[in-house]
């Protein structure tokens, strides 16, 4: 059943701590009645800090001169991903600014391959590389990827356009969502939380967004402003707390709503609050992405300020959320592609 506009804009108003804390419990029952108290690690590996794209939010926009660029060599990536199954990950993320020129699209459906075989086909594989002809989401298909991670970040094409110049489009972007869920991709979007003119209905519409949109998971944030994008005059004054109290009552809302899709209970949610991460699980989320890029790269790829994880390697990263998981009595779904109840329930 669709889910009631108004119940969600209640719930994402909510400002009593106790009905909040309510709010929050509820969710986790959702969670755990859906999809159980197992937690799946994506291990990201950021690709490449280099795009074409310009969104005035983002720290590694075209046009930011601060940031080096780079782009991780192929031995780099697959030494990351080995790792990764060495360690019994179900999957990794291959993420990076949007690009699509020939040789790159090339290179990443070399990595799949690579990626595949040095796994046995064990490792799942989700992208998260932008905006892409169907042609090319059929090739990387057919070499091995399987989900793909490409955020809205509004639902509305009004305030779409107030963060993105005029040459960024919006219908291209639902339309290539909507290709992907075509050609059979477990499709995964997602929105900021927070950002300047967004109100409450903007999200609670960004909620029935993806229930209309038939989404199988979510990778949300707060909107955290950086200090090299147009967006720099937020950071003075924002308020941080205020940020993750709304980003966990977006996830909440959303596993109450969309009951069975996977939730990635994101980085950003971190950077807000040291056990973020937690929240964000306690809140609704199933889903985790330890950072197993090499730390030389990490302070090139930073989206919004403060972002934490800079200077851990991934050994540490992983020995940390085991930790922090199992302090909230949840386990790692080790060796499995955790993939969506919901994807799977509508096969």
């Amino acid at each position: 059943m669709r889910p009631n506009k108004s119940e969600l804009i209640e719930m994402l108003s909510l400002q009593n701590k106790d009905e909040v804390e309510a709010l929050y419990k509820r969710a986790y029952e959702v969670k755990r009645q859906n999809c159980g108290t197992v937690v799946y690690f994506r291990g990201i590996v950021e690709l490449s800090n280099i795009c074409t794209k310009n969104c005035f939010y983002c720290g590694i926009r075209k046009d930011n001169q601060s940031t080096d660029r780079y782009l991780m060599g192929k031995a780099e990536v697959l030494e990351a991903a080995r790792w990764a199954w060495e360690q019994n990950y179900g999957s990794i993320v291959l993420q990076a600014g949007e690009r699509e020129d020939a040789w790159y699209v090339s290179y990443v459906n070399e990595l799949l391959q690579e990626i595949k075989t040095l796994s046995n086909s064990e490792l799942g594989i989700t992208l998260s590389l932008g905006e892409q002809t169907e042609e090319v989401f059929r090739t990387w298909q057919e070499s091995g990827a399987h989900r793909y991670l490409i955020r809205i970040e509004t639902s509305n094409p009004t305030l779409y356009k107030t963060l993105h110049p005029a040459d960024h489009s919006f219908e291209r972007r639902l339309d290539v969502i909507r290709t992907l869920k075509k050609l059979g991709w477990q499709t995964g979007t997602g929105v900021m939380m927070g950002l300047p003119g967004q109100t409450i209905e903007d999200l609670a519409n960004d909620i029935l967004f993806f229930y209309d949109e038939d989404i199988d998971m979510l990778g949300m944030g707060p909107f955290i402003p950086h200090h090299d994008t147009p967006l720099k005059h937020l950071v003075q004054g924002y308020d941080g707390d205020a940020a993750l109290e709304l980003a966990l009552k977006m996830i909440a809302a959303c596993r109450i709503a969309l009951q069975d899709i996977n939730i990635a209970s994101t980085t950003a949610l971190q950077a807000l609050n040291p056990t973020g991460r937690e929240m964000g699980l306690l809140a609704g989320a199933n889903i985790i992405m330890p950072n197993i890029t090499d730390t030389k790269y990490r302070g090139n790829y930073q989206l919004y300020d403060n972002k934490p994880c800079l200077d851990e390697n991934a050994s540490q990263c992983v020995h940390c959320l085991e930790n922090r998981i199992a302090s909230i009595g949840e386990t790692v779904g080790y060796k499995e592609w955790g993939d969506s109840k919901h994807y799977q329930n509508s096969r």
